[in-house]
């Protein structure tokens, strides 16, 4: 029987079941997922946010294949105060250098957001005094490993806080460990846009 659920996955967590040093796993959420549950994609262990798992291998090549273009939403500090430059740079699209492969991000949609709602992050984000910080939306349609972050920093304005919050049309509803929602096999794909 497939299953599908959506997760809020804290910092310093890593997006697996099974034990990697002391980083706390998925297995520490404190729900009991079926054993043959996996992640779509990842979120690295300085990030937050939302994860989809499932057991429905045909879902993943679906969601995770390049040309198969699905919005991610990222809530993103930044250390600074971003500048229209930066923003219009990372709107037509970011040239990266991946150890020695050079690609250009896709265009993104970005927008400046005035203290969202977010509860503060368990540890706190550690700040400079001198230096201001801003949040941006982020939507991308691609996720190559730590994009975000590179995106940012090749801009100059390095993240300081990273929270998925979106993929597609399920949204993250809890900014808390050991939030989990079951959705059913006709919701998740209508809202990551499926065939069925």
């Amino acid at each position: 029987m497939y299953r599908y659920f959506a997760i809020f996955k804290p910092f310093g967590m890593i997006s697996q079941f099974s034990k990697e040093g002391d980083h706390e796993t998925l297995a520490d959420l404190g729900f009991q997922f079926p054993t043959d549950v996996y992640p779509l994609g990842r979120l690295d262990t300085d990030s937050e946010g939302l994860l989809l798992l499932t057991n429905d291998k045909r879902v993943n090549a679906k969601l995770l294949l390049p040309e198969n273009k699905h919005n991610r939403k990222y809530l993103v500090q930044l250390e600074g105060e971003i500048t229209d430059t930066a923003i219009e740079s990372m709107k037509k699209g970011v040239t990266l250098n991946d150890k020695g492969s050079v690609y250009k991000t896709r265009p993104a949609e970005i927008k400046i957001v005035e203290s969202p709602p977010v509860p503060e992050r368990n540890p706190p984000v550690r700040f400079r005094k001198n230096i201001p910080t801003s949040w941006i939306e982020l939507v991308l349609q691609e996720g190559k490993n730590r994009q975000v972050r590179k995106m940012t920093a090749a801009v100059g304005f390095p993240t300081l806080r990273l929270i998925r919050m979106e993929i597609e049309g399920i949204r993250l509803e809890k900014f808390e460990k050991g939030w989990v929602k079951e959705l059913r096999k006709d919701e998740f794909y209508s809202f990551l846009k499926l065939k069925l």
